[in-house]
């Protein structure tokens, strides 16, 4: 007696979205040539935004910050 195998074609559509690619402030800075102090700075000030990981350590979305490297400012949702 055989158990026929079945493939869930919603197996697929159920795995999680991949997740953002973050940097860290060492990253960043590498990126804009500047101290990893100016980035944590540059985040206090609200210049690019930063979330902070269950360690307290500041993560950037790598998106936002080529963007800022290419000059194109990102819309916020707060600002629609």
């Amino acid at each position: 007696m055989s158990t026929p195998t079945t493939s869930s074609p919603t197996a697929a559509a159920e795995a999680p979205a991949p997740a953002p690619a973050l940097l860290t402030p060492s990253e960043v800075a590498a990126m804009f040539r500047v101290d990893p102090k100016t980035v944590t700075r540059w985040a206090k000030a609200g210049k690019i935004s930063a979330i902070r990981t269950l360690g307290g350590h500041r993560r950037f979305h790598e998106s936002e910050v080529r963007q800022l490297l290419l000059g194109v400012p990102e819309q916020r949702d707060s600002e629609v």
